[in-house]
Formats: structure tokens, C-alpha cells, sequence
């Protein structure tokens, strides 16, 4: 049901986000999705990888602050008012979005968008029952 997200703390000067993807590159892990949320001095990179547990200790031994943070992946029908489906069912639910982020994948006809929220196990239910996919992580880490 879950999904592992890596957060990234990365000072906001040249090259230090190149060094993050020349790790992952290097290990020959492949980010699906990712985004940045920087403030003056900082950013956090957020990402889903193939290989969290692996990318997470390389991008540790390379001396950056991260975690680990579990989320849930939907499929949302990519068309007009997909989105709102899943939103109205988490407000339906009182259950509140902390962020979120989507993407395509190539041989999907929706949009994969990834919560994070107050419960996922309460979400994920929700969710589901309310006709919105929830994708577990193993699928989202092969596509």
C-alpha cells in the first residue's frame, strides 16, 4: 500500500542537486518522479526511486541529510475532474494533504499522483472504496 519516498536536504548553490543524480546515476537507480520545495538557503528534494533503501544509504554515505517518508501512490483517469474525484473523497474523509505531486508514466493511460496525508492506511481505504486505485510501491518501483 505504501510507498517509500526519499527527501533530500540540498543546499541551494551550483551543482549540488547534479551531485545528488550523478549518485542515483552511478548506482544505476532510476528516479520515476521527483520535486523541489527550496526556501533561500535550502531545498528538499523529494523522489521516488526504484531502489529506495539502496538510494538512501548512498545519498547518506555522499554526506546528505535524508529520510525516508511513506506515502501513497493513486491512479488518477488523466481528464478533467480525475483529480478532483480523489480529492473530494479525502475531504469527504476529513482526512487532510500535507503535499502532493503527480506524474505520467509512459505505458499508463492516467496520471500516478503521490500523498502525502495525515493516515495513509485511512486514505488508502478511503480511496479505494471510492473507486480511486491505490498502486502499491512494488509497482510503482518497476515501472
Amino acid at each position: 500500500m505504501v510507498v517509500k519516498q526519499i527527501s533530500v536536504f540540498v543546499e541551494n548553490t551550483s551543482g549540488r542537486l547534479a551531485k545528488v543524480t550523478k549518485i542515483l546515476a552511478e548506482k544505476n537507480i532510476d528516479i520515476q518522479a521527483l520535486c523541489i520545495a527550496d526556501t533561500t538557503d535550502f531545498g528538499i528534494l523529494r523522489m521516488i526511486v526504484n531502489k529506495p533503501d539502496e538510494a538512501k544509504a548512498a545519498i547518506r554515505e555522499a554526506g546528505f541529510a535524508v529520510k525516508t517518508t511513506e506515502v501513497i501512490a493513486v491512479s488518477i483517469e488523466d481528464a478533467p475532474g480525475g483529480l478532483n474525484k480523489a480529492m473530494q473523497i479525502l475531504a469527504e474523509s476529513d482526512i487532510g494533504i500535507e503535499y502532493m505531486y503527480a506524474f505520467t508514466e509512459k505505458r499508463r493511460n492516467d496520471a500516478l499522483v503521490i500523498l502525502r496525508v495525515e493516515n495513509n492506511e485511512d486514505a488508502a481505504k478511503a480511496l479505494e472504496k471510492g473507486g480511486v486505485p491505490v498502486i502499491p510501491g512494488e509497482v510503482i518501483y518497476n515501472l
